[in-house]
């Protein structure tokens, strides 16, 4: 097959570590794969793995864009020239592009559907899900169907698939380089991969650390990632007095090496599709602490695979996160199931070959 993925751009983030995951695993399959975004600091991995990059002017969060008409215009012709077999779009601008194509070119749309969205006009009249959906989780899944109207049927539950090899331990001299290059104290680490959003809980967990330095003094707080909250983020440790024992650190190419280092990872998002950044904390063998919304709920099975809190429960927040830091034997055991429940359930491999299937069911194979 001849697949077209088509993305926003191509930095770091979920929905470029997912696109990256199947270009890899189609590639293997023997699949040639195209790439059309606005580019980004991944195109290389996507280069390396065999991807042919499309460049498009497609970075635009409006669903009614000139660029949209422009992309449109450019991917038709590039349809044809590649003899491209099946479109897969990711975002709501992606989906409208996605659908623009698949009437215009008689070509199948497959759209991933990543999280949530707003029940907005728009989205009503112009649903634009192409020939079938991808959710990667039971709860986006129920969302499609019960607020949008989704038939069942053209809904396929895929989860993301995790390396759990690349996640295997960091020896000692890579761990020490990495503590000092993110400008790590001795004490233990809390921390969360992310982008600076509200939806993401930061500030429930900035506000959770007075009572954790109140029992772990020398705790320390990583935040990794970058977005529009942050000079909100940093003035919050100010106004709290704790500036000192937290650490912003940019978004990473990799998480691996920012997951070394921690000894604790908490995800207090308000509201999560599932969760990529957790399923690697829990595949590297990270103890974990989540809110129970969304795919989390699916993640972390409370005192199994991890410690479950309310949503914006700062109280929730810090009596876990000590709880884990001081009760070694509970974040071993957490810490071990997690692992293995990632390695049981979300293979990359399961992702890929269940993706593929969702292709070969709309070309008739």
């Amino acid at each position: 097959m001849n697949i077209l993925f088509i993305t926003n751009h191509l930095n770091i983030g979920g929905i470029t570590s997912y696109v990256l995951t199947l270009t890899k695993g189609l590639k293997k399959k023997g699949h040639n794969v195209y790439v059309a975004s606005s580019g980004g600091i991944m195109l290389p991995r996507f280069i390396e793995e065999g991807a042919v990059f499309i460049p498009v002017p497609i970075k635009t969060k409006k669903e009614v864009s000139f660029k949209i008409a422009m992309c449109e215009f450019s991917l038709s012709g590039c349809i044809k020239r590649y003899k491209i077999d099946i479109l897969h779009t990711h975002s709501r601008t992606t989906q409208v592009l996605g659908e623009l194509l698949r009437r215009s070119d008689r070509i199948p749309h497959i759209y991933t559907c990543h999280g949530y969205f707003r029940r907005r006009i728009l989205r009503r009249l112009f649903p634009c899900w192409g020939n079938k959906i991808i959710a990667i989780s039971e709860q986006v899944k129920d969302h499609l169907i019960s607020d949008f109207g989704v038939e069942e049927n053209n809904v396929s539950l895929i989860h993301n698939g995790i390396d759990i090899e690349s996640f295997s331990s960091q020896g000692i001299g890579i761990w020490n380089k990495a503590r000092k290059r993110l400008g790590l104290g001795d004490g233990p680490v809390i921390g969360i991969v992310a982008r600076l959003s509200d939806v993401k809980g930061h500030r429930y967990l900035i506000e959770a650390m007075p009572e954790v330095l109140n029992e772990v003094p020398d705790a320390q707080l990583l935040i990794c990632g970058e977005g529009k909250e942050k000079e909100n983020l940093i003035r919050i440790t100010k106004q709290l007095g704790i500036a000192r024992n937290v650490i912003f650190a940019p978004e990473a190419q990799g998480t691996a090496e920012v997951l070394s280092v921690m000894n604790l990872f908490v995800m207090p998002s308000l509201k999560e599709g599932l969760g990529l950044a957790l399923m690697e904390a829990m595949a590297a063998g990270v103890p974990v602490v989540g809110t129970s919304v969304g795919g989390i709920k699916t993640l972390i099975q409370d005192g199994l695979t991890g410690l479950l809190v309310k949503p914006a429960s700062v109280s929730g927040l810090s009596e876990s996160i000590i709880r884990l830091l001081k009760d070694t034997a509970l974040a071993s055991t957490l810490r071990e199931n997690a692992r293995r429940f990632i390695g049981d359930s979300f293979s990359q491999t399961k992702m890929v070959d269940e993706t593929e299937k969702v292709y070969r069911e709309c070309l008739n194979l």
